[in-house]
């Protein structure tokens, strides 16, 4: 399940990455575009089955979602579907929700 399945190609050929072009002998570059993802209410959490983690030291998110997901590459929707960008934010004590579907935490990301 790719995260960018549903993003368009887009074709970069802004001046302002003119020097990191010539240096590798590029006209542009290839990119996704950007995904435009909301943090989701409380009536979208109500619809995704989730289990409640009390965050301890030594934790990361790549870990949960490797435990819960089977895939550390996921680690991206836990930290989003809580509203923290890295650990750093979270303080050993604090709850977070960790959405038990995939596909439902995709849904309420606005990705899938």
């Amino acid at each position: 399940m790719p995260r960018y399945r549903k993003y368009n190609i887009l074709y970069n050929s802004s001046e302002y990455y003119s020097f990191l072009r010539t240096k590798r002998d590029l006209k542009g570059v290839r990119q996704y575009e950007t995904p435009v993802m909301r943090q989701p209410s409380v009536n979208d959490r109500i619809g995704v089955p989730s289990t409640t983690y009390i965050w301890k030291y030594g934790d990361r998110f790549y870990k949960l979602a490797h435990t819960h997901y089977g895939d550390p590459t996921y680690w991206w929707i836990i930290a989003w579907y809580n509203g923290f960008a890295t650990e750093v934010d979270i303080k050993n004590g604090d709850l977070i929700s960790i959405p038990l579907s995939l596909e439902d935490a995709l849904r309420v990301l606005g990705i899938a």
